[in-house]
This record gives structure tokens, C-alpha cells and sequence, in this order.
């Protein structure tokens, strides 16, 4: 029996991707060099088709990582002047921190605990903050940072950066990029990739912030600082070999989803959302983890499984039925499932989860 993989990430690929992987060997995209005319062309290419997907503004630059774990500590290196602003409310939020505190930076800790959003009177910023951090789509906890809430602290703080996670969330949020500084994603989860790219979304004022922190004496580490990211990029070019399949698939998938339009890609994902959390809430041994339905993510849509039952036998009931979701994360992994809905998760696939669940 096949298994369809709704897990938070790795998560199932997208259903093109096999036939990508077969066309890019024959092509030999996964030998070709990073210094070649082919491979210039193909990064071109993948940077355009990110570039329309996520309307990202012509004046903002993309560079390519080994994951969107390595842009939290190009941030810290090249972002953070003094001290940054951390909204924490789960345990991928808590990791940039604890990376900008690895830096030695100063730090403004905004926390909620595990299932809990932010509300307006959080947004109080410290006056010598000069760079904020956002996890949009908190995987380990299933909450969503809403985007107005993000415009709301950028029109409050118009001078310090702002940098959005969107690892699970891309491509489904449609975030207006001039009204934040950076925003970066890996391909693993909504992009229904295999592991191993990070996508990097910034501005000019991160490259600016970046010349005045390294004028003023600090070391930016040894490896690939936003300068040097840039200067590839701007020829086509990685510093190093790269993920050469990963950003040809990543230029693929993008096509593909433009194909089918994000706006049917977006209200897709809002209606298969909706069918699950009106299952949860007519389950009577399932519940919401996430109280506040403005905070429930859209993609990773995590549930609370009453005492009376185990998230075990759930998770194993499904997996017998050929649907492998993931556990809780951390101190919930106990009573907790997490489901993916990301743009391969078809439809089809939701009806056989709902119906799986209502007789849970």
C-alpha cells in the first residue's frame, strides 16, 4: 500500500516532482557546474518563477541556502546591529532566538505559550531594538502570525527590519513583501520537495545594515556572509556547489503552481483546512489545539486528542490506512497530531482523511 505523507515536513512530494527528477537526470542538472552557462540559466529561471509565485518586488533580491535553518544565522551575522525583537511562541521561534543570543546580541523575548497567538498590546517594541523577528506559521504549534498583524507592527516601527519565517506557510500565505525586509522558506514542506534548499527574500536596507555592522568592526563569519550570497546571485551563481536539483525542481514546482494560479492554490488549501477543523470540532475525543480560530494555521493544523484517547492510536489508525501524519511537537507530543495541508495534498486525499477521522 502506498502512503500518502500529510506529515509537517518532510512532507508528501508534489505530484510532478517524479517526473521533474527523471527529465533533470537526463538533462544531467545534478553534475552540471554551478559556473556554467546551463546552470546560470536554470537559476534564472528558477528565480524568476519564485519571483512571480510569491509577487515578490523587483527591487528585492533571492539567494539560495542550505536550509532556512542557515538564514537565521545570516541574519544574526549581518542583520542584527545590537539587539533584536523575538516573537516566541513555539519551538522553531525559540530556536532564532537562542541564535541571536549565540551571537552574543542583546534581546527583546515576546512569549506566549505553546497553542497561544500575540495580540495588540504584545507589539510594544523596545525603542533600541533595531530588527524583529516573525514566525509566521509556527510549525511545532500550529499558530499563525495574521499578516495585518505584521503590516500593524511595520507601520509602528518603520525603521527597524523585519524578518518573516514562512518555512510552512509558503506558498499558501500571500504576504505584501515592500511592507517587510526579509522573508525566507525551505522547500520541504508546502513546496512538496526533497530537503536540502533555502530560499532567501531580502531588501536593500538588510544589505545597507549589513555595511554598517561590518564597518563597525564585527566579523561576519567564514562563511557565505550576504555579500558574497549577492554578488553570486547577481551573475546567476552560487558561492559554492549547490543543491543544483533541488533549485531546478524548485523552478519547476513554482511553474507548476503558477500554472494551476495561486489564487485557486490559496483557496484550495482555506477549503481543505476548514473541512478538517469542522471534523475536529465534531469529533467529541478530538479538539482544537489552537483556541482562537483568527490564529489557526491554514497549513499545519494541529489537534488536541482528549484524554480518553491516545494521538498514538490515532496516528496508527491513519498510518494502517495509508495516511502518515505527524506527532505533537516537543512537550505535546503525547496528545498531539499534526496535519499538513499544503498544495499536494489534494482534495481527494482530505475526503479519505475526513471520513478516516469521523470514524476515529
Amino acid at each position: 500500500m502506498k502512503k500518502f505523507h500529510l506529515t509537517a515536513g518532510p512532507s508528501e512530494l508534489y505530484f510532478t516532482v517524479e517526473g521533474h527528477i527523471q527529465q533533470a537526470l537526463k538533462e544531467n542538472v545534478a553534475v552540471i557546474s554551478h559556473r556554467s552557462k546551463g546552470f546560470q540559466d536554470m537559476f534564472a529561471f528558477t528565480i524568476s518563477q519564485v519571483r512571480e509565485m510569491l509577487n515578490v518586488p523587483k527591487d528585492y533580491h533571492i539567494v539560495f541556502t542550505g536550509s532556512a535553518t542557515e538564514v537565521w544565522e545570516r541574519l544574526a551575522q549581518n542583520c542584527i546591529s545590537k539587539k533584536s525583537t523575538h516573537f516566541v511562541n513555539g519551538s522553531f521561534s525559540q530556536r532564532f532566538h537562542a541564535f541571536a543570543e549565540d551571537w552574543g546580541l542583546e534581546t527583546q523575548k515576546v512569549e506566549k505559550p505553546l497553542g497561544q497567538g500575540f495580540s495588540q498590546e504584545d507589539y510594544a517594541i523596545d525603542a533600541d531594538s533595531d530588527f524583529i523577528a516573525i514566525t509566521q506559521n509556527e510549525t511545532s504549534t500550529g499558530v499563525q502570525f495574521p499578516v495585518e498583524d505584521i503590516y500593524n507592527i511595520r507601520e509602528a516601527n518603520p525603521d527597524k527590519l523585519i524578518a518573516i519565517d514562512a518555512v510552512s506557510s509558503i506558498p499558501y500565505v500571500d504576504v505584501d513583501l515592500t511592507k517587510v525586509d526579509s522573508l525566507y522558506f525551505s522547500v520541504q514542506k508546502g513546496m512538496g520537495m526533497p530537503a536540502g534548499l533555502g530560499v532567501w527574500i531580502f531588501n536593500d536596507k538588510c544589505v545597507e545594515r549589513a555595511k554598517a555592522v561590518k564597518a563597525n568592526g564585527r566579523h561576519l563569519g567564514g562563511y557565505h556572509d550576504i555579500f558574497t550570497l549577492l554578488k553570486n546571485a547577481e551573475k546567476n551563481m552560487t558561492p559554492a556547489t549547490p543543491n543544483a536539483l533541488g533549485i531546478y525542481l524548485l523552478g519547476k514546482v513554482s511553474e507548476d503552481l503558477l500554472r494551476r494560479e495561486m489564487k485557486i492554490v490559496r483557496s484550495e488549501t482555506e477549503y481543505k483546512a476548514g473541512m478538517l477543523y469542522a471534523a475536529v470540532s465534531a469529533h467529541k475525543d478530538l479538539d482544537f489545539a489552537v483556541k482562537e480560530e483568527r490564529l489557526r494555521s491554514k497549513t499545519v493544523i494541529v489537534i488536541d486528542v482528549k484524554e480518553n484517547r491516545s494521538a498514538k492510536d490515532l496516528m496508527e489508525y491513519l498510518e494502517e490506512q495509508g495516511l502518515v501524519v505527524s506527532s505533537g511537537y516537543g512537550p505535546n507530543k503525547a496528545t498531539q497530531v499534526r496535519v499538513a495541508n499544503f498544495p499536494t495534498h489534494s482534495k481527494e486525499l482530505y475526503f479519505q482523511l475526513i471520513d478516516l477521522i469521523e470514524a476515529w
